[in-house]
């Protein structure tokens, strides 16, 4: 049985929750799911005081004592995971990225690769999509498997057309996630994740030690010398591309020093 969970930044159970209940409701369709809600504003999250200790000496090493583990570890247990959040702002909700704040160092040590991960965002006048390809990326960037999500327009009072051209954007979104989740195969990265990959393994390996977290992190999963994050097969192009993000990484520390 899969397990996804629902990480929703909304501090109500009003739209944002009823959207992602009809989330839940397509993928108990098709197929025998567990299905966690996970209320941001349920957990004390204290706000990231930029000391950069999770960067260099290890998320462990951080000084705010809170849920921001707990959060952590249910993403490790989920197969599936979603990020719900209203606009606020034409932006997440504070909790939301307040969440993404404190899982920063996912962005220099990213994880998650087996997991599968969308969005979902709703709005009142406009800038929904704008929210979801920042969550999307975010996604992508801490290692998930990343399916393309949905922004919803929410304003009431709302038609019977509106309603099921919501539905169906929803529909789409389960379906992609579903199959997503269900597959076995690795995620082939595009030419510019094997370039920022190969960067940063580049800088890691020629500025940092074993002092450094991310350069242990590199080391341990076996990263100072591999194509990629995981076992994929790079086609040519994808290779010359790493090979020139290598001579572009060395230049740019050269530069440095």
């Amino acid at each position: 049985m899969k397990r996804v969970t629902a990480f929703i930044g909304s501090p109500r159970k009003r739209a944002t929750y009823q959207a992602v209940q009809e989330f839940e409701k397509n993928l108990e369709s098709y197929g025998e799911i567990e299905f966690e809600y996970v209320f941001l504003k349920d957990y004390k999250l204290d706000f990231c005081t930029g000391c950069c200790l999770c960067f260099d000496k290890g998320e462990e090493f951080c000084p705010l004592q809170d849920d921001r583990d707990v959060l952590l570890e249910k993403l490790y247990q989920s197969d599936g995971v979603v990020f719900a959040t209203p606009s606020y702002s034409f932006q997440v909700t504070a909790p939301m990225k307040n969440l993404l704040d404190r899982m920063a160092f996912c962005h220099h040590r990213p994880r998650f690769f087996d997991k599968t991960f969308t969005a979902i965002v709703t709005y009142g006048i406009y800038g929904g999509d704008s929210i979801v390809k920042y969550l999307e990326s975010m996604g992508q960037n801490f290692g998930f498997k990343t399916t393309r999500g949905c922004s919803l327009m929410t304003l009431e009072p709302r038609t019977e057309s509106q309603q099921a051209k919501m539905s169906e954007k929803i529909s789409q979104v389960s379906r992609r996630f579903f199959e997503e989740m269900m597959s076995q195969r690795p995620v082939p990265p595009s030419f510019m994740q094997v370039f920022v990959f190969r960067l940063s393994r580049t800088a890691i390996k020629l500025l940092l030690d074993e002092n450094w977290r991310d350069y242990r992190y590199y080391k341990e999963k076996g990263w100072l010398e591999s194509g990629y994050y995981y076992d994929v097969k790079l086609g040519f192009g994808k290779k010359l591309a790493g090979l020139l993000s290598d001579f572009i990484g060395k230049s740019m520390v050269k530069r440095r020093s």
